[in-house]
């Protein structure tokens, strides 16, 4: 915890912001919790509690279509019944909508406690409302999750009214109700990987399923959440004899995100979101964690390498269990003999060799080895071994992530997240630090957001209990000057001279002569660069704006007549220190910057509680054109306590100061949370001490 990256809101939600939400909402209903994405037909799709809404894509306050799917009175009763509400539960939540071919969208319903199937047709249903176990929660309230992948319904949900029979299914196929390989999960995402695609080893697509569940490896005092990852091949039959109609290549990981320095453990994720490249070893997934301890109130993004995943289920160890002290079962690494072809893994060329070309054809021997064995002892562990970003007083529900090409050519991997406050945050990584530059309400009542999806466009939906927003990924033209839309630091604006105005670069725009680059790492980086081109370069440079703010620009390029301004006098620039404050946690890591323009002479002094600083600070300057100097001088510093930071622009004829105090959290916040880390870090010990007798245990059987 004392080492939590520094995180700085830059923009929150202006009236101009607000202005631009677009809502969607009906009276009388509620629940907009299912929502899909269909650009093909310029559509979202809107499951709601009895009703399911098409919108106009691009502006979702024009509805296009609406269909009411509502439970009969009888239903209803033989509901309340068995002990449900009939004014709440006992009726049709949407939650299953997909496109299953052309002209048919698959959709499913609670439907009363007896989830219910049908097909979508111009709009209409086709009344078939077939009961179906396996594919949509009973409950409203139950966590769930399914993707369709090509004309097939992979879900992950309960099989029976009371819940006690969590299932990941695909027609017939299944999971076995074991503990070892479902133990009360709670779903929350799955997708497809096209891993057959170019595959040297001829592999098959595969299916990931994202959940929480108990975990069964650890002995801990009450029920210890862990994160998982599993999949399953697409091609799978199943068994001829062992595993008949079940999953024979079903395979789990526990998901790895905590701080390192202090082994802190996020160990529940909420959400996942898989950003696929042309290549399926380079796909990066991002997932939102927080502790089981909700009143920890801190939530992490945490990035791992599908790469990783693959070689955690195709090379990595497998558990088992073992009885010990009266035939209490722990669970312990495998060490003896795998059998060939490895249990859990999809048909391949190595399988094919061996007159194995289904998993019909497998041997009893492997599979009773991964019914026995779906549990993988390697975690998957994130990228760079810790969280991306990491925020106090927040709960993380959603998270969806846009890969932007910059005017650089260099790629920015876009946060947008969104908390059970209705609120939206916006993170960008620079220099290997994630910093949330915009936080937008999409709620006013503060409502969890319960759905997130990002269009190609640029364009968020949320859903809500309430209602859908739809929102741009970039509110480029709030920012008025060239100064301010560079400082943004949003990949998605840049600074256009020739309209004087800070606008959103779209993907047709990149070659566009008179859109001006804007990426600059001055305030957050280690290695700053000048947001100006030097002379005589022929680079991408920034346009110039009227003062007080002027931008620089190169020598020969368009500027405004300077010759009327003293160029003896000190200015410093926006935005100034006392722009930059912040509240920190100690240890806390401060980066700011000054920068001004004046006589040939001018330079910066920095003072930190009113002593001079004389390392930790860069300083770069720029001749103009008008025979002024640009000076741009930063500062890095790691701070324990309350301190106040002070540039000074100095010149022979004048000094301009601009001060900053930057805040350290208070010390009973430190203390509550060392004490809950206390707290983890006891029960990580005993843990350690369990594994190690059993281990002993185990060696001397």
């Amino acid at each position: 915890l004392d080492s939590l990256p520094l995180l700085v809101i830059l923009s929150l939600c202006s009236e101009s912001e607000a202005e631009s939400l677009v809502v969607f909402s009906k009276a009388g209903v509620s629940n907009y919790s299912t929502l899909l994405l269909s650009e093909k037909r310029g559509m979202l799709y809107v499951g709601a509690r009895e009703v399911i809404f098409a919108l106009n894509l691009s502006y979702i306050a024009e509805k296009i279509h609406e269909v009411n799917w509502t439970v009969s009175e009888q239903k209803q009763i033989q509901c309340k019944n068995k002990g449900k509400s009939k004014e709440t539960e006992c009726l049709n939540y949407i939650r299953i909508l997909h496109e299953f071919n052309d002209e048919k969208l698959y959709v499913c319903g609670t439907f009363a406690f007896q989830p219910t199937c049908d097909y979508l047709v111009n709009f209409q249903l086709q009344g078939q409302n077939k009961e179906i176990r396996g594919q949509c929660p009973f409950d409203p309230a139950q966590r769930y999750t399914s993707v369709m992948v090509d004309g097939e319904l992979y879900s992950g949900t309960v099989n029976n009214f009371l819940g006690s029979e969590p299932i990941i299914t695909r027609g017939q196929l299944r999971t076995e109700y074991l503990l070892p390989w479902l133990n009360e999960p709670s779903f929350v995402y799955s997708d497809v990987i096209r891993e057959s695609e170019n595959n040297p080893d001829g592999d098959d697509d595969k299916i990931y399923f994202f959940f929480n569940e108990v975990a069964v490896e650890y002995e801990f005092n009450g029920k210890l959440k862990m994160p998982r990852i599993a999949r399953v091949c697409k091609g799978d039959q199943g068994g001829s004899r062992t595993l008949q109609k079940r999953w024979t290549s079903f395979l789990k990981a526990k998901l790895i995100c905590h701080l390192p320095e202090s082994n802190f453990v996020f160990n529940i994720v909420h959400d996942v979101f898989i950003l696929k490249t042309p290549n399926w070893k380079e796909t990066i997934f991002y997932g939102v964690f927080t502790s089981q301890w909700s009143n920890l109130g801190m939530s992490a993004v945490c990035a791992f390498n599908m790469s990783s995943v693959e070689d955690v289920f195709s090379k990595g160890k497998y558990m088992q269990s073992a009885a010990f002290e009266h035939s209490h079962v722990k669970w312990v690494r495998y060490s003896g003999q795998v059998p060939t072809p490895r249990p859990g893994s999809c048909m391949n060329n190595e399988a094919r060799a061996q007159k194995i070309n289904s998993s019909l054809h497998l041997p009893d021997k492997t599979l009773q080895f991964v019914k026995d064995h779906p549990l993988m002892e390697d975690p998957v562990n994130p990228i760079g071994n810790g969280p991306k970003l990491v925020k106090r007083n927040v709960n993380y529900k959603q998270i969806v992530v846009d890969r932007v090409r910059a005017l650089d050519n260099s790629l920015n991997d876009v946060l947008f997240v969104a908390t059970d406050t209705g609120l939206l945050h916006k993170a960008i990584n620079y220099d290997n630090e994630m910093h949330i530059i915009e936080e937008i309400q999409l709620f006013p009542n503060s409502e969890p957001v319960q759905t997130l999806l990002l269009a190609s466009e640029r364009f968020l939906y949320a859903g809500s209990d309430s209602g859908v927003v739809q929102v741009p990924v970039a509110f480029c033209e709030k920012y008025k000057t060239c100064t301010d839309c560079i400082l943004a630091r949003d990949p998605y604006c840049a600074w256009n001279p020739e309209s004087n105005s800070c606008i959103w670069v779209r993907k047709g725009d990149m070659r566009n002569r008179y859109v001006y680059l804007t990426q600059i790492s001055t305030l957050l980086g280690s290695s700053p660069v000048l947001p100006f081109t030097p002379l005589g370069s022929s680079s991408p440079s920034l346009g110039s704006d009227p003062p007080p703010s002027p931008a620089i620009t190169p020598s020969g390029g368009s500027s405004h007549d300077w010759s009327s301004v003293d160029s003896t006098v000190v200015q410093l620039l926006a935005p100034l220190l006392s722009d930059q404050t912040h509240t920190v946690c100690s240890p806390g890591s401060v980066h700011l910057f000054c920068q001004a323009i004046g006589f040939s002479d001018l330079h910066f002094i920095w003072e930190r509680n009113g002593q001079k600083v004389t390392n930790s600070i860069k300083d770069q300057s720029q001749a103009l054109r008008d025979g002024r100097m640009h000076v741009l001088s930063w500062l890095k510093d790691t701070i324990t306590a309350d301190t106040e930071y002070q540039c000074c622009a100095v010149s022979r004829r004048r000094n301009v100061v601009s001060k900053v105090l930057i805040v350290v959290e208070d010390a009973l916040i430190q203390k509550r949370w060392s004490k809950e880390l206390a707290k983890w870090k006891k029960a990580v010990d005993d843990h350690e001490q369990m594994m190690q007798a059993w281990t002993k245990s185990w060696v001397g059987i």
